[in-house]
């Protein structure tokens, strides 16, 4: 079901594996998203060459499409999709908070659920803790996300206060309880993980956090940030609250971040990633290097020969040996401006496959620092090579 080893430790940061039913990942981990059954832009090939161990699925958006029959009818999303590796599924309560609108007024929230009109054809829906581990039972995920409440920072302009942090984040224990109940109801063979909610209120999270732990659930989540709050607010709570969480569990940031974002949630005691920012940004022509962002769009790559990071090993930076010897692949930030100006589907594609396998890489070189006892020296040679800039 799931089992967590605490290899080595530098610090808050921690060295981690994670044996899963669909199999076992190496920690720190970052986890590419699959909204609709599917990581945009990419084929799960490359997913699998890049050296992903797990992608998310989206409870929300897979029950409206493709529905729980036909998911039911494949015993789940892995063979659905096509991907035989560990999935992690959210619980729906972010989408409920972000598409029916931050300021509340399409959504009605009460003790036992959530009211809201489906974004695809205006149904009315009710989704419950209870309906949430229903879905994700038949979603079959390695991973699922107890459903909560998303705490916004703010609503129609006015800061959250101390005291509606304070209810939401004590309804979210009380839907916690019920999912851990329904998920054992139905006899989920795979892991069902907490979320630590209390907005920017740090004795909030604590008490959340502390409740959580109570519970004894296989692994615990930091939710609720990256959720309109500044960054200096988002990295308060992200250096506070991983190290509230049990020791001998996995811990996972929902929805950060950058890089650096991921390079100082590892050393913060965090052990799991999961963002859109490595593909919405690569559709966005903003490509992550070793050495700084780089814009594609701008018109000074138009005649560049020099590939997007010359460190870097994915297919479209450096390409891939064939059996025969020849090299396919291997793109030139010239040829990538040509086809973002162009609107050709392959350079978002492209743009993709590098932003992830950034990501991924990024995590693996955390992991080989860690094991080598060098994360310190390791974490500031990455960021002054990013301080550097693409063309220092």
């Amino acid at each position: 079901m799931l089992h967590f080893e605490l290899l080595k430790t530098a610090g808050l940061a921690r060295r981690g594996r994670l044996t899963l039913n669909h199999g076992v990942i190496e920690t720190p981990v970052f986890m590419p998203v699959g909204t609709y059954g599917t990581v945009k832009g990419v084929m799960p090939r490359s997913l699998h060459e890049m050296g992903a161990q797990i992608i998310l699925g989206n409870t929300f958006h897979l029950w409206m499409r493709p529905g729980l029959d036909v998911l039911r009818s494949f015993g789940g999303l892995h063979a659905f999709e096509g991907w035989h590796k560990p999935i992690l599924t959210d619980s729906g309560g972010f989408q409920v908070w972000s598409l029916s609108g931050a300021d509340g007024k399409s959504r009605k929230i009460s003790e036992e659920g959530v009211r809201f009109a489906s974004p695809v054809n205006g149904d009315k829906l009710f989704l419950t803790p209870e309906v949430s581990m229903q879905i994700q039972t038949v979603l079959n995920s390695d991973i699922v996300m107890q459903f909560d409440e998303c705490t916004p920072y703010e609503t129609a302009g006015q800061r959250t206060t101390h005291a509606q942090a304070r209810a939401s984040m004590e309804l979210s224990l009380r839907w916690a309880r019920r999912s851990r109940d329904e998920f054992q109801r139905l006899a989920n063979p795979n892991a069902l993980f907490g979320i630590v909610q209390g907005g920017m209120f740090e004795d909030l999270r604590e008490q959340s956090a502390a409740a959580l732990a109570e519970l004894d659930l296989p692994g615990y989540a930091v939710g609720g940030v990256s959720v309109g709050e500044p960054k200096d607010e988002m990295l308060r709570i992200m250096a506070h609250s991983p190290r509230l969480l049990p020791a001998h569990k996995p811990r996972y940031l929902m929805g950060v971040g950058t890089p650096e974002d991921l390079v100082d949630g590892v050393a913060s005691g965090v052990d799991m990633f999961d963002c859109v920012m490595p593909t919405r940004n690569a559709r966005n022509g903003h490509l992550f290097t070793r050495f700084g962002d780089l814009k594609i769009r701008n018109a000074k790559h138009k005649s560049d020969h020099r590939p997007l990071d010359s460190s870097c090993r994915c297919y479209t930076c450096a390409g891939q040996t064939l059996p025969d010897g020849s090299v396919q692949g291997g793109f030139s930030r010239a040829y990538l401006h040509h086809l973002d100006r162009c609107g050709e589907m392959l350079g978002p594609m492209l743009a993709t496959v590098h932003n992830l396998h950034y990501y991924v890489n990024l995590m693996r070189e955390a992991r080989e620092a860690l094991d080598e006892d060098r994360f310190p020296a390791w974490r500031a040679q990455f960021k002054a090579d990013r301080a550097r800039g693409v063309d220092g």
